[in-house]
């Protein structure tokens, strides 16, 4: 398990812009998978929290991210493919470090039902102390392109991220989270 404050800056790209960055990055996109969860009455939306089962190739993690004063924590535990599958089957949801958290929240686990997936092809390379990051996400039918950057001190890295955006002639496009564009998307169909 891990817990552990996640600073970052998010900017919406352009389709061309994503593809000028990822021919520079000359990186291979690693592809993701988040399974998000949340009660029918959406307890973990009203709460800006989010609850994700996170495959990669054979790795698996549940997340659930919660605010922070700045940014949001998370609270991660790691998952053999069988706890996995328990979760997405709705068997089981044997997250010890998760559930102690949702269990602060007032979220019974017993609650949580599936409510969509959304896949990252993802380009991951340090850049100037933080980590940045080149995704490009599928989801009901949809696409889209973003570039984040994860940094422990919001100060620099935010003049860092300006300056990259700059440098690169992107504009400023917000960018909300990945659940929230998803859940977005799923309301309008």
């Amino acid at each position: 398990m891990t817990k552990e404050l996640e600073i970052e800056f998010k900017n919406m790209l352009t389709k061309e812009e994503y593809n000028l960055l990822l021919a520079e990055l000359q990186e291979v996109p690693i592809s993701q998978t988040n399974h998000y969860f949340d009660t029918p009455d959406y307890q973990l939306r009203d709460q800006k929290a989010a609850l994700r089962l996170r495959s990669i190739g054979n790795r698996f993690e549940c997340t659930l991210k919660t605010p922070a004063a700045s940014g949001n924590y998370e609270t991660t535990d790691v998952l053999s493919e069988e706890q996995a599958s328990a979760i997405l089957d709705h068997k089981q949801f044997d997250t010890p470090e998760v559930a102690a958290e949702l269990e602060r929240l007032g979220v019974s686990r017993s609650d949580l039902s599936l409510i969509g997936s959304l896949t990252t092809h993802r380009v991951e390379v340090e850049y100037k102390g933080g980590l940045l990051v080149l995704d490009h996400s599928e989801y009901l039918g949809l696409e889209d392109y973003e570039l984040e950057y994860e940094v422990t001190d919001e100060a620099a890295g935010k003049h860092s991220f300006m300056a990259l955006l700059e440098e690169k002639q992107i504009p400023v496009r917000p960018s909300d989270k990945k659940i929230a564009r998803f859940m977005q998307a799923a309301s309008k169909r």
